[in-house]
């Protein structure tokens, strides 16, 4: 299902079919807004993300206001993963755009916690309540930062009861 473009929105950029499905698993949430987050298609690499935000998505960004992106990448075990992409990102959009990821890749993640389905939803259990059962994680913990920022700006458009 598409969003409406005209109200705040989250678009979520996957890297590969796993990321893919840890944000459809996001999605099973039962208390998401309708029409308030819409997974892309895969872009086929963490440099293919960064590359499509830029040729896809920034006049998007310009146009809607209220649109804001997670940027779904393996960080494969590289500490200036995250650093690497931020400089890729206009700094006019610095508070909209979201660089998440697991550690090294979603296969590892899903051996220690179950299926991506089960994994996306503790997520958003995770996001929704501001716990960090799951985002605590050995391989999810290096996203605090990014987490905080997101919750602070995208939770109130993506959670009803909130």
């Amino acid at each position: 299902m598409s969003v409406n473009r005209y109200k705040p929105h989250v678009l979520v950029l996957p890297e590969d079919d796993a990321n893919r499905q840890l944000a459809n698993g996001f999605l099973m949430d039962e208390s998401l807004t309708a029409r308030s987050i819409q997974v892309l298609e895969v872009a086929g690499g963490w440099i293919e993300v960064l590359d499509r935000f830029k040729s896809d998505h920034i006049s998007g960004m310009d146009k809607h206001p209220d649109r804001f992106i997670v940027l779904l990448i393996d960080f494969d075990g590289k500490q200036d993963r995250l650093s690497r992409a931020k400089i890729e990102i206009p700094a006019r959009f610095i508070d909209r755009v979201f660089i998440l990821g697991v550690w090294t890749e979603p296969e590892a993640l899903r051996a220690s916690l179950g299926s991506y389905e089960t994994i996306g939803k503790a997520m958003a259990k995770d996001c929704r309540e501001e716990t960090g059962t799951t985002w605590g994680h050995a391989l999810l913990q290096h996203n605090a930062s990014e987490i905080d920022r997101l919750r602070r700006h995208v939770r109130p458009i993506l959670f009803h009861s909130i």
